[in-house]
């Protein structure tokens, strides 16, 4: 089957594929600028809320009286009338129950190089069946995919895929290409599908199939401690290391971020971190110093991902990441003792990509973009001095 009859069995045109580099962004309405209203951090009143096929019960939430429910997936524990609609977009409050609008129905379908993510220290080398649904429960001024996170499941194209068939389709995938070893909950927030993510992780898993998740973290400790229990990796986008900074341009708090991250570095699932470094916001090296610093005390053998910044969505005015900035980030990361440090989202072939033996320092693994050009790690260590790297390196 090719990749174009692959898309046209889904009931997607091969040109939308290919229109979008690759990924598939399918929605109702063209791309539009989005009032800057800030947070809407307070429910969203609907006229009616209507059910669809798409739609399950939520496993967070507290029924209160009058109809009244209190989510509590993410830190906003949004208080919900009858009617309301979460901050995330996609919980609802259909007459006193609380309920996702987002399961079974992903509106991005890609497959990725791992690295992509960016996971550097899992299964490198192969690739990601990857999905999301609408919403997000953060309103990061700078988000490059808004045009399905900052949207209602039903302002999105939509594929119908429950789990069962979902964990179908990527098995079918997987038998044309054997490089397909794990499904990534990606692009928009997968804590906005919990429920969707949890249950085909559950089947995936059973199928032999990894579960990966690129998340900000905000997330509740309990939702998010069941996801550590069914998934093999996550990777969390830190966005900065100060409450100003997570409450101004993210609409979240910085503590909650933090919390996420204790609670999956002290799991048992592999975890990276990225930090998009974004010009006059989040670029102070005393605050960059500190979060360098707190992640080592979490883990030295934590990779961690320093981003470049692009104008765009809310924040087309500030420039993008000088590289004389990150490279900066870097060698504070390294001064940390963090062992694993790269810099993504630019276009060049250099040191600062590639994985390097802690102890001896030897060039392990070298990639040019997402592509890997040389991989010499023997089981899980290095060849010359036989130290462990950390990561997931077999299936």
């Amino acid at each position: 089957m090719t990749r174009r009859d692959f898309f046209k069995k889904l009931g997607v045109s091969f040109a939308s594929i290919c229109a979008t580099g690759g990924t598939i962004f399918v929605l109702a309405k063209e791309k539009e600028e989005v009032e800057d209203k800030g947070l809407e951090a307070t429910p969203i009143k609907e006229k009616s809320i209507e059910l669809w096929k798409w739609a399950k019960e939520s496993y967070y939430y507290t029924k209160l009286k009058n109809e009244r429910v209190r989510c509590k997936k993410c830190p906003h524990r949004c208080l919900l009338k009858k009617n309301y609609r979460g901050a995330c977009r996609t919980n609802v409050n259909k007459d006193g129950v609380l309920y996702t609008k987002s399961y079974g129905n992903p509106c991005c379908i890609n497959v990725d190089p791992i690295e992509k993510k960016p996971f550097y220290h899992f299964l490198p080398g192969t690739k990601a069946f990857s999905i999301a649904t609408a919403g997000c429960n953060l309103r990061c001024r700078y988000c490059q995919n808004w045009d399905i996170s900052q949207k209602k499941p039903e302002e999105t194209r939509n594929y119908d895929l429950l789990p069962e068939r979902l964990i179908d389709v990527v098995c079918e995938w997987r038998d044309k290409d054997s490089l397909v070893k794990s499904l990534s909950y990606t692009y928009s927030e997968p804590t906005a599908f919990y429920e969707y993510m949890v249950d085909s992780s559950v089947l995936a898993k059973k199928k032999g199939i990894k579960n990966t998740v690129v998340t900000s973290g905000y997330i509740d400790r309990v939702p998010l401690k069941r996801l550590c229990r069914e998934v093999d990796a996550i990777k969390i986008d830190l966005k900065g290391f100060n409450e100003d900074f997570y409450r101004n341009v993210c609409s979240g708090e910085f503590d909650y971020a933090k919390e996420s991250c204790e609670i999956v570095a002290s799991s048992n699932i592999w975890f990276e971190i990225v930090n998009l470094v974004v010009p006059t916001l989040n670029d102070n090296m005393d605050e960059i110093k500190k979060m360098c610093e707190w992640i080592c005390s979490l883990s030295p053998d934590i990779p961690l991902h320093f981003s470049r910044f692009y104008p765009q969505y809310k924040l087309k005015n500030l420039p993008k990441t000088p590289m004389e900035t990150l490279y900066t980030t870097y060698q504070i990361a390294k001064n940390s003792g963090l062992n694993y440090v790269y810099i993504g989202n630019v276009e060049f072939i250099g040191e600062w990509n590639n994985t390097y033996c802690p102890d001896c320092k030897t060039s392990l693994i070298e990639r040019i973009g997402y592509t890997i050009t040389k991989n010499i790690i023997k089981g899980d260590s290095c060849p010359n001095c036989k130290k462990k790297i950390s990561g997931v390196w077999k299936v």
